[in-house]
């Protein structure tokens, strides 16, 4: 590989864009967008792919891609129908959309969209996803093979990654060999944590609605009361990870809210409970899934009411598993860029991401890696007292505030570096 190999060169190439990315990064930032309705967004990355000479697609009705098809050094073949040149075909992914959140960091770049915020890093994603899109499309010479930028929305909803796929998504861009995204998080900028295997946990939202008999609070004889029902469900449910799940498996079950009734003296006739579900083994999600279905039908039978309980299942997350082979890869090339002490093994995170439908739609390992955003010698600091949760805000805060420069150009590098482990001259796919 003529340049890029070097951490030198590939630092300098994007130093040479920070403005460029500071400015982008702003932009998405005071300008963000819920899920699924980032059309603004979506246009301002098509203006950015356009000034690059590559062309896009807009899959997914917010969902933006760019295939840069590059034979070699020779190569300048930049059409998103193009066709795969010669080598690995490497998709690169970024989440784009914005929290329904007041946003309460003080920068002058805040939101200017009343209630609603980037508050999870996505608009470092896409800053970062695009710089990296930049280098590849200036360096030809450097790789060689094909690159997918993806630009997915609602991710935060768990709905762009299927709405892309169910597009078209498949049919539209050519097969990858290998998959990769990354996510800004509140550990020290600068850093890079990578792991195999599950990284991120699935997830379940659930409604349930359950009926019993309205009455007049002076009358419960005559009812059957869906707030004691409800009530019982929630202290009963609290057994099924303590009781059921096997000491030593994750499994976290929460409710989030239990709606009934509008006045203190009439006894209503339904009540609904939101419940959510966290795991790392599929066949844990299936048990408590299963547990707690049982419980409340249980319940409800115990209770007498007049009508089977309904059950909706939204917001649902896939298990996010990242392949051993493509994470060796990948951390290998990080180590040797950044240097050891800048990349480590990463914590498993409770939290969802909708990010693997996608390679796991076209049948592709991937892995998915965590970027630091906060400023070292503050969450050094911060370790050290064992104050990170009280001093440190964290994605999904209307505090959350990365650092620019550090997380910008890290994240930028992150992706290029990532790529060209397998577009690179050495590159290659297991």
């Amino acid at each position: 590989m003529a340049t890029l190999s070097n951490p030198a060169t590939l630092e300098s190439a994007v130093s040479d864009h920070l403005p460029w990315l500071r400015d982008l990064y702003r932009h998405f930032h005071r300008h963000p967008e819920l899920s699924m309705a980032e059309h603004a967004t979506a246009d301002r990355i098509e203006q950015e792919l356009t000034a690059l000479g590559l062309e896009s697609q807009r899959i997914g009705g917010t969902g933006v891609v760019a295939v840069i098809s590059n034979p070699g050094p020779a190569g300048t073949r930049p059409a998103a129908d193009a066709a795969p040149a010669e080598g690995p075909t490497v998709l690169a992914r970024a989440d784009i959309d914005a929290l329904p959140l007041q946003e309460d960091t003080g920068l002058e770049y805040s939101s200017q969209a009343p209630g609603v915020m980037h508050a999870c890093g996505h608009d470092a994603h896409a800053t970062a996803l695009l710089g990296a899109t930049r280098i590849l499309a200036e360096n030809r010479g450097a790789w060689s093979g094909t690159y997918i930028a993806v630009f997915q929305p609602g991710e935060e909803t768990a709905a762009g990654a299927r709405t892309m796929v169910d597009d078209g998504l498949l049919e539209r861009v050519p097969q990858p060999d290998v998959a990769l995204s990354q996510h800004v998080m509140p550990t020290a900028a600068g850093t890079i944590g990578t792991v195999a295997g599950p990284v991120l946990s699935a997830g379940d939202s659930l409604k349930i609605t359950i009926h019993g008999r309205g009455a007049h609070g002076s009358m419960p004889h005559t009812a059957v009361d869906p707030v004691v029902l409800a009530s019982s469900i929630v202290l009963r449910l609290q057994t099924v990870v303590s009781r059921e799940v096997e000491p030593g498996e994750f499994a976290v079950l929460t409710v989030g809210s239990l709606t009934a009734g509008a006045k203190a003296n009439i006894i209503p006739d339904s009540a609904e409970l939101l419940l959510n579900i966290r795991t790392y083994d599929p066949a844990v999600r299936e048990q408590v899934i299963a547990a707690s279905e049982r419980v409340v039908r249980g319940e409800c039978a115990a209770a007498g009411a007049p009508a089977d309980p309904e059950f909706h299942y939204y917001d649902q997350y896939p298990l996010t598993r990242n392949d051993p082979g493509v994470t060796d890869t990948v951390t290998a090339a990080f180590v040797e860029h950044f240097g050891p002490r800048a990349v480590s093994e990463a914590s498993r995170v409770t939290a969802s991401e909708d990010f693997s439908l996608i390679p796991d739609a076209f049948g592709v390992p991937y892995t998915y890696w965590t970027v630091g955003s906060v400023d070292p010698a503050r969450y050094r600091d911060a370790v050290a007292r064992g104050a990170v949760s009280q001093e440190i805000p964290a994605n999904h805060s209307p505090h959350f505030a990365p650092e620019e420069e550090p997380t910008l150009l890290t994240a930028t590098r992150a992706q290029v570096v990532a790529a060209l482990a397998y577009l690179g001259a050495e590159g290659r796919v297991d």
